[in-house]
């Protein structure tokens, strides 16, 4: 789904404050009720925002939002987080990339690098990378998730174990507040966490809208990784778990 500029900023205004209210967002845009009514029914048909009585939601609960949906939201934060965490991954490296679009945004950023063995379970970093003679692409078997083209399930994972790389590049659909990474699907979980498993250095990408969602399925533990990257973090909670578990927190806000 492409969002107009005027849907955009109804999608930041829900997360920012929760929920959002047809009255208010007529006010605030100098259009008619009726105009507002159609904004929240296209952003809810894609699952942008859950509807409610007068208005609606951010999305929160047991079921993800649409990958054309997800790539609009907070795509700027996401190339930088991108850019950041390929800066991290020298030439000549091993590495996993998951499921996401933040960590689609790192394989975006990972073009310019040489001698790379890359990994995925993702058919769309795969097929970006492929045309580059200098990035060697390996792709997971198993079943694809025609939503986003995931690939998923007991062979992928039994894939991913196979080796032994470098660098992991994973992301979270959701970020609790006691460090638990959060996910919709446990079969996409099953091989994020053979992921982690083998890669000596485990890189979380998560842009902060994740800290205002919930899912379902338990990935792992902030703990679990060696360096988070996310836009900004909003919780001293967070922080904390990072200070005491040696987590490198890089926050892209603060550096560019």
């Amino acid at each position: 789904m492409f969002l107009t500029g005027r849907q955009a900023e109804i999608v930041d205004l829900a997360k920012a404050e929760g929920r959002v209210l047809v009255e208010d967002l007529a006010a605030r845009f100098s259009v008619t009720p009726q105009t507002i009514r159609k904004d929240l029914n296209d952003l809810c048909d894609d699952k942008v925002l859950t509807r409610i009585h007068g208005g609606a939601l951010f999305p929160s609960g047991n079921e993800n939002v649409k990958y054309e949906a997800r790539r609009s939201i907070a795509a700027p934060e996401k190339q930088a987080i991108g850019r950041a965490a390929a800066a991290m991954i020298p030439d000549n490296s091993s590495l996993f990339i998951n499921i996401g679009t933040t960590t689609e945004a790192v394989g975006e950023a990972l073009l310019d690098h040489r001698e790379l063995m890359v990994i995925t379970n993702n058919i769309n970093v795969a097929n970006r990378l492929r045309v580059y003679p200098s990035i060697e692409v390996v792709i997971a078997g198993g079943v694809v998730r025609g939503a986003d083209g995931g690939i998923v399930g007991e062979a992928a994972v039994d894939f991913i174990r196979q080796f032994k790389v470098d660098y992991a590049v994973i992301g979270a659909s959701a970020i609790d507040q006691d460090g638990a990474l959060l996910d919709f699907d446990y079969r996409e979980v099953k091989v994020a966490q053979a992921i982690i498993a083998n890669a000596r250095h485990v890189i979380l990408v998560s842009d902060a809208t994740k800290f205002e969602r919930t899912a379902p399925v338990r990935i792992g533990h902030l703990s679990q990784v060696n360096t988070f990257i996310t836009d900004s973090c909003p919780f001293e909670d967070i922080r904390v778990i990072c200070q005491e578990n040696d987590v490198r927190l890089i926050e892209t806000s603060a550096v560019e």
